[in-house]
């Protein structure tokens, strides 16, 4: 029998609607596994069993009464601390932020009450959210969960290790050039990056999305709905759209016909190593024998583009930490110090020429994407790595290396996913990219979930330690 904290969230609903089983009980019970993972992952921020405790009971009330607040009404859930709460502080991973309330809940989290979620706990991040790791000077280090010696992966640190952990079956990140799908490349889970503004965020920025860490494409298909409703307050949002995402489950047959690129190069970074590789290969190999045609693809991305948005990245983050009083400036983590005060002899010139690449990029990317359906490759180009690291280089002026398959969708505003598709030999996840044109949200849900069909067996979650 599933343990009620592994139970994926349709199946939740399927039987709080038949009475058989109990928001509360199910609470109590994602309370009790987080109880014991989390010593030794530290994924949560403002983890609050009483407060959930009573969303849960006024769920179990609604439901008693036939009248559910929402889609996701008595679900366990969990939010990126970088996603605001009403009446929370916003610390955006750092020690350096003042702890100042916020005003009101950010569009995913109020689409997420709305919707009668059981907000269990926030999750974790790294400073400002510009690592791929989960080192922070606010939180305690997050770890992963199938290799505690190993990172959880960025920004969503929190968020991927709480969704492969079991943390209940729903969890929200945001993503700039990797943050949703890194995590869930390292931690085996599912994330979809969803084409710019079908998901309202606020504060909006260019290539910025929130989206679902699941298990499952399938309940991330359920968060789509809930999520992707329309908020003013995001100067990008697309205009609402009536997406039939409970369309997602086509079966493998989704494959047959479609023309499919195989991208192992990215053109820039560190270099694919073997056992990614090899994976990702294995599953276009599936994909080729349910029916699609994979074509192999040139690298459309140069080390200058990735190179320009990481100098055109620092200089903003130069400025804002030298807006900070020297004091709270002190305590930002060295690493980003470092790289962020290395731009600091930038020319306006430089700068501008470090901000075309972000046109050249999505300009490369479109191009090359526009002659398949979807395109494959690995999310990062190694599995993860050691859990104090803040980067896979360690190394300030090179931070970016292992973002070059993942950062050319965010400027082309295109849907991205992660998904399973294998593990290295010592058991670590390794992560499917699949990509689709703008704004086909639910064909890359499609395609991932009928790539969930075909894959290969999966390991058991992990569980935490006996001791």
């Amino acid at each position: 029998m599933t343990a009620l904290h592994d139970l994926p969230a349709h199946e939740l609903l399927a039987a709080y609607r038949q009475r058989t089983l109990s928001p509360v009980e199910v609470t109590q019970a994602v309370l009790a596994h987080i109880e014991r993972w989390e010593p030794h992952i530290r994924a949560t921020y403002l983890l609050r069993p009483e407060a959930a405790l009573a969303q849960a009971r006024a769920s179990e009330a609604r439901w008693l009464r036939g009248e559910p607040m929402g889609a996701l009404d008595g679900v366990p859930s969990t939010i990126k601390e970088n996603i605001a709460t009403e009446g929370d502080p916003t610390p955006l991973g750092t020690a350096a932020v003042e702890l100042v309330p916020a005003a009101a809940d950010a569009p995913p989290a109020a689409r997420m009450r709305e919707a009668g979620a059981v907000v269990v706990a926030k999750t974790t991040m790294p400073d400002y959210g510009m690592l791929s790791s989960g080192l922070s000077t606010f939180h305690p280090l997050s770890r992963n969960p199938w290799d505690t010696s190993k990172g959880p992966g960025g920004s969503s640190a929190g968020g991927g290790a709480a969704a492969a952990a079991g943390y209940g079956p729903l969890h929200i990140g945001t993503d700039i050039g990797g943050s949703l799908r890194l995590p869930a490349s390292w931690c085996g889970i599912f994330s979809l990056k969803p084409s710019l503004g079908r998901i309202p965020i606020d504060p909006p920025y260019t290539g910025r999305a929130a989206g679902p860490m699941t298990r499952t494409v399938a309940d991330a298909a359920l968060m789509m709905q809930v999520l992707s409703q329309p908020d003013a307050r995001d100067s990008m949002s697309l205009p609402a759209q009536d997406i039939a995402w409970g369309q997602f489950n086509q079966g493998a047959e989704r494959l047959r016909g479609l023309r499919i690129g195989l991208l192992l190069d990215a053109g820039c970074g560190l270099p694919v190593e073997p056992e990614v590789k090899a994976a990702v290969e294995r599953a276009a190999k599936l994909m080729e024998a349910a029916g699609a045609t994979i074509v192999p693809m040139a690298p459309f991305m140069t080390q200058a583009m990735l190179d320009g948005m990481d100098h055109f990245w620092r200089m903003r983050s130069h400025i804002d930490l030298q807006a900070l009083p020297a004091a709270r400036r002190d305590k930002v983590l060295p690493y980003i110090r470092t790289w962020a005060d290395s731009a600091a002899g930038l020319s306006g010139t430089e700068v501008f020429h470090a901000s075309h690449q972000f046109h050249l990029t999505r300009v490369a990317t479109v191009k090359a994407c526009s002659a398949f359906d979807y395109v494959i490759s690995p999310v990062a180009p190694m599995p993860a790595f050691q859990a104090e690291l803040p980067s896979p280089t360690n190394d300030p002026l090179r931070p970016l290396e292992h973002i070059g398959f993942t950062v050319p969708f965010n400027m082309s505003e295109q849907p991205a996913a992660s998904v399973n598709c294998g593990y290295t030999s010592h058991g670590l996840p390794i992560g499917l990219q699949i990509a689709g044109v703008r704004f086909d949200d639910l064909g890359v849900l499609q395609v991932a979930h009928a790539f969930e069909l075909i894959r290969d067996p999966q390991k058991a979650w992990p569980q935490p330690p006996s001791v």
